[in-house]
């Protein structure tokens, strides 16, 4: 039996009973190890709303099952964006290893000082920091919040 027999009769298996645990799969086809986890892999790849259940398993969702999305919800958010004041000439006038460990201290001491005003450090971006106020937790006061993280 080729492969694509194999993943043809292991979705045809998994739509007719919703959820097939992996040794259902290694029974029923004849698996060995290896291909059973390149099936997994090529059905997961091939339709993408299966998923893996606790490594056990597959479940094929059921569309009348499915929850229905949760409205939007409209917040106002503040963002801060600080880096690290020339930096370019800093990153000139010392050795790369040095200029990484200012960095980093500089982003964990912005870190820290965010996290006492329960800012969300978004990302890091080299130098620089994009920092989110009023997410995921809201606060009356969050631009205000965002000013005293970064003063």
């Amino acid at each position: 039996m080729t492969f694509e027999e194999l993943l043809d009769q292991a979705v045809a298996l998994l739509q007719r009973r919703g959820r097939v645990t992996y040794r259902t799969l290694q029974r029923q086809l004849a698996l060995d190890d290896a291909t059973l986890a390149d099936l997994v892999e090529a059905v997961c790849f091939a339709h993408p709303h299966v998923r893996e259940e606790a490594g056990r398993g597959l479940v094929w969702p059921d569309a009348s099952a499915s929850v229905p999305a949760p409205e939007a919800e409209r917040r106002h958010l503040t963002v801060l964006f600080c880096d690290l004041v020339d930096s370019t000439s800093l990153s000139g006038q010392l050795d790369p290893e040095e200029y990484r460990d200012v960095v980093q201290a500089y982003q964990r001491t912005c870190t820290e000082v965010i996290q006492q005003f329960d800012g969300h450090v978004a990302q890091l971006l080299g130098d620089a920091l994009l920092v989110y106020f009023g997410w995921p937790v809201a606060h009356e006061d969050d631009a205000r919040r965002a000013v005293y993280a970064g003063l």
